[in-house]
């Protein structure tokens, strides 16, 4: 027996052909929508600041786990944005920025597809936590991971920065592959009924056919996360709401959905 109450799929979108001039409209709406609603952004971003200052305390100033914990948090990021997109998805609908609505969609979002993802990504951090220690050990041997106020000259040697160098090359691939997965789908999954795994092909799909463009996208959030990252993680509470509203922006150039299809409400809104 069919259950009448489950959301019809939503139809596949038609990918779009990107250009490096969406992703300064990208930058400058998400910029926009920051300025609209700070508070949203200030909020969204603090739980991933204060888990960076959490992470990088419990670290205890180890040259490797810190190394770890700045090319993992950029693979995280996406993650974080989910706030942010319900937020950008109502300024461009012209819904009003109501905290209960907007936090009680994100809450709805538990019973959908999106939690799936977030287990994937968690997975997927964990596996790139342990290939990093496993470098680790390769090239500096079985002693504990040295500290970076007391041992940094131990980086400086061949196989410190050999190590170093592996460890950049291998978290940058993994980081590339995530965001390839996760690029376009947290979003597509806020917005339209359809499966974690049909949403992340598809966002692969369009930043392999786009790859030039989504490069430079990927780099310019490597570079703005881990420079906001310097102080202290602070930057983040500009540079992860810019970037997830821009985010957003970015998606709507990139995945057509059918004409014909009436733009609906956020399946959490109230």
């Amino acid at each position: 027996m069919t259950d009448a109450s489950a959301p019809q799929a939503s139809p596949h979108p038609e990918l779009a052909t990107l250009h490096l001039s969406d992703l300064w409209a990208a930058l400058g709406a998400g910029w926009r929508d920051f300025r609209r609603a700070p508070g949203f952004g200030l909020i969204f971003s603090a739980v991933y600041v204060l888990g960076g200052l959490f992470l990088l305390l419990i670290s205890g100033g180890f040259v490797g786990s810190t190394l770890i914990l700045a090319l993992g948090f950029p693979i995280l990021a996406p993650f974080a944005a989910v706030g942010l997109y319900e937020t950008s998805w109502r300024i461009e609908e012209d819904r009003p920025l109501d905290p209960y609505q907007i936090f009680g969609s994100i809450w709805k979002e538990k019973d959908r597809q999106i939690p799936w993802v977030g287990a994937i990504i968690v997975v997927y951090f964990l596996f790139y936590s342990f290939l990093a220690h496993m470098i680790f050990a390769l090239f500096m041997g079985l002693s504990v991971m040295t500290n970076i106020s007391s041992s940094y000259e131990a980086f400086l040697t061949t196989n410190g920065l050999t190590m170093i160098a592996v460890e950049l090359g291998v978290g940058g691939v993994l980081a590339f592959i995530l965001f390839g997965l996760t690029a376009f789908s947290l979003p597509l999954l806020l917005e339209k009924e359809i499966d974690f795994m049909t949403a992340m092909l598809l966002s692969f799909r369009e930043v392999q056919e786009n790859l030039l463009v989504m490069l430079v996208w990927a780099g310019i959030i490597a570079a703005m996360i881990l420079l906001a990252m310097v102080p202290f993680f602070l930057g983040l509470f500009v540079a992860l709401p810019v970037l997830g509203h821009a985010t957003w922006h970015l998606y709507r150039r990139a995945m057509i959905h059918p004409a014909a299809q009436v733009p609906g409400v956020s399946p959490g809104a109230a």
